[in-house]
């Protein structure tokens, strides 16, 4: 059965442009729209005829749930979705939600007072998820952590292998010959609780696990410093752990605002990066490349997770097609933060 991409690519139109066809809009030449209705008809395309009367009843807006009011990567990401959804003719309205808060319970509000066709999610809670998604009405796509394990039918996500890129940062540094590794960021205490749900935490216990793989050790309650994504709340966690565990060489903070913040309070404390303390990102938003010394980072794909989340919504908004849950390959910026222990 051909699929929304199919016309397409067979039409030479984006999948907005094919949306805004089959849903009659106005806002398309009348050359594309014969051409497009010429392959549906070809093709034997059939619309979701579910999703077509749900519309009836819900406005035309998508609404973007951010979680989290500081974070940088996610408002990275929020900026291409919206470019993304603007080039598919579409609107948007966004709010903002604290890392502490249950950003599915603010969805289901924001279904009450604004009716939207779909829902985008940069960033969340597995747990609120599992609790609070079956009240939500409408596709939603959730960004940058992977929904696979719910198994919600209504559910997409597109996220980064958090695990494996937590790994790929602790290889890097034991390469450098670093032993005393300290890691800042997110909400995980200790190491009893088990494989975690969320990709924050995913990075922290991928990192973790590699060590002891390694056989580094690691002590949760001396190495670990927990803290909100940014600057401020890593500078701030970087004083306690150096003021608890002087000892170490290194530091994976797990946002590049974090990062960023840490590397503030060592200079504050006389010590100069990667020479006294080596110190290693995550996310690859653009002004890490230019604070001296340049940071090394994951650098996710913003582009293709912004797009893929976009043009996944607006096609199960209108014809159906199951969810997908989908790992976005990351890239390892080397930078200039990272280098063997002095001593």
């Amino acid at each position: 059965m051909a699929t929304i991409q199919d016309i397409a690519r067979l039409s030479g139109c984006s999948i907005g442009t094919v949306s805004r066809v089959i849903n009659n809009r106005a806002d398309v030449s009348e050359e594309t729209r014969r051409r497009v209705e010429a392959v549906i008809r070809q093709q034997n395309y059939q619309p979701n005829s579910n999703a077509r009367m749900l519309r009836r009843s819900i406005s035309s807006e998508i609404s973007i749930i951010v979680r989290g009011t500081g974070n940088t990567f996610l408002q990275s990401v929020l900026e291409k979705v919206q470019i993304c959804i603007q080039e598919h003719g579409e609107s948007a309205n966004v709010q903002f939600v604290r890392e502490t808060e249950d950003e599915v319970a603010t969805a289901a509000q924001t279904m009450q007072l604004f009716k939207p066709k779909g829902l985008i999610f940069l960033g969340g809670s597995i747990q609120s998820f599992r609790n609070e998604f079956p009240k939500i009405g409408v596709p939603s796509v959730l960004i940058s952590v992977d929904a696979g394990q719910l198994g919600y039918d209504g559910l997409s996500s597109f996220s980064t292998d958090d695990v494996d890129a937590g790994a790929f940062v602790m290889r890097a540094m034991l390469d450098q010959g670093h032993r005393r590794i300290g890691i800042l960021g997110g909400y995980r205490e200790n190491s009893d609780e088990g494989r975690p749900e969320d990709g924050p935490a995913l990075r922290v216990w991928g990192a973790v696990e590699e060590l002891r793989k390694s056989g580094v050790a690691f002590d949760y309650a001396r190495d670990y410093e927990g803290c909100p994504f940014s600057a401020e709340g890593g500078y701030r966690a970087a004083e306690r752990l150096l003021e608890r565990t002087p000892d170490l060489t290194g530091i994976f903070a797990i946002s590049d605002a974090i990062a960023i913040g840490a590397m503030r309070a060592f200079n504050d404390r006389g010590l100069r990066v990667p020479d006294d303390m080596s110190l290693v990102g995550f996310d690859g938003v653009a002004y890490t490349r230019y604070c001296v010394p340049r940071l090394a980072t994951i650098q996710q794909d913003t582009e293709t997770l912004a797009q893929k989340g976009v043009e996944d919504l607006l096609m199960r908004i209108s014809y159906e097609r199951p969810a997908v849950h989908e790992k976005i390959p990351y890239q390892f910026v080397n930078g200039e933060s990272l280098a063997r222990p002095r001593k």
